[in-house]
């Protein structure tokens, strides 16, 4: 079964799946900027 694009709720669930695929490539994009900036991860608690 499957969603048709015609109804709103398919746009939603297809933004909603992307959002959060693009949220974990920034937070890595993040890590990878700051360690090339020689500011690697800090120690969590």
């Amino acid at each position: 079964y499957g969603y048709m694009w015609e109804y709103p709720v398919a746009r939603a669930w297809a933004d909603a799946r992307v959002q959060r695929i693009y949220g974990g490539t920034n937070e890595i994009m993040k890590e990878v900027i700051a360690r090339s900036m020689g500011l690697g991860a800090k120690a969590q608690a």
